[in-house]
């Protein structure tokens, strides 16, 4: 089975993991759009866990429209799928990660000018 090799943990839920798994695979083109995805069942022996929580995971990207079922044959992700995760992804990007490092550089009297610098040149206040 290729991709989804990555360990669980006890950060967050096993059926998010599994989703986010199956979306960092889909990024990455390890799975293809218009491919089957691996079985709930196959997920469950994988990573020793319920199918009814790979199930969890697996149906939250069916919500999302990123995989659509076959009857009788499986699961697939969808045609554009990886730019729906992209975008969706870009969407929650400020929230997760700007927002909390302008909240923090602001406490540490750091400007707009010196993050851009940061930014650019790769690298911090070395003073």
């Amino acid at each position: 089975m290729k991709g989804l090799r990555e360990l669980l943990n006890q950060e967050k839920s096993i059926y998010i993991q599994i989703k986010e798994m199956l979306e960092r695979d889909i990024l990455k083109d390890i799975i293809l759009e218009e491919e089957k995805v691996p079985s709930t069942n196959e997920l469950a022996k994988l990573y020793a866990i319920n199918p009814a929580t790979a199930a969890k995971g697996v149906n939250l990207l069916v919500d999302e429209g990123i995989l659509y079922k076959k009857r009788g044959i499986g699961m697939f992700v969808a045609a554009g799928a990886k730019e729906a995760i992209k975008k969706k992804k870009r969407e929650h990007f400020f929230e997760d990660y700007i927002k909390g490092m302008l909240a923090e550089a602001a406490s540490l009297g750091i400007t707009k000018e010196d993050l851009i610098e940061m930014i650019t040149t790769n690298k911090g206040d070395e003073k």
